[in-house]
């Protein structure tokens, strides 16, 4: 096969497989056996690749995590926040 049909190929594996987890992910967040953050973190993570608007979300999920690991850094050694 030659290789832009595999890649091809491979990037709508990806983002199937991204979707499915969002899928899984949303109902998970209903169900208390399935890791609904997770899921939905690993699926936008496999779509973030391709699709500009899960990029943005999971910049912003970074963003946030970062700026409250900072707050509890500061917190926890006495620092104003």
């Amino acid at each position: 096969m030659p290789r832009s049909i595999l890649g091809g190929l491979f990037r709508l594996v990806r983002i199937g497989l991204g979707f499915l987890l969002l899928f899984l992910g949303v109902i998970g967040l209903f169900l208390p056996v399935l890791q609904g953050v997770l899921m939905i973190l690993g699926g936008l993570a496999l779509l973030s690749r391709d699709l500009p608007w899960a990029r943005w979300l999971t910049d912003r999920a970074a963003a946030f995590v970062r700026r409250r690991a900072g707050r509890r850094k500061r917190r926890a050694t006495g620092q104003p926040t």
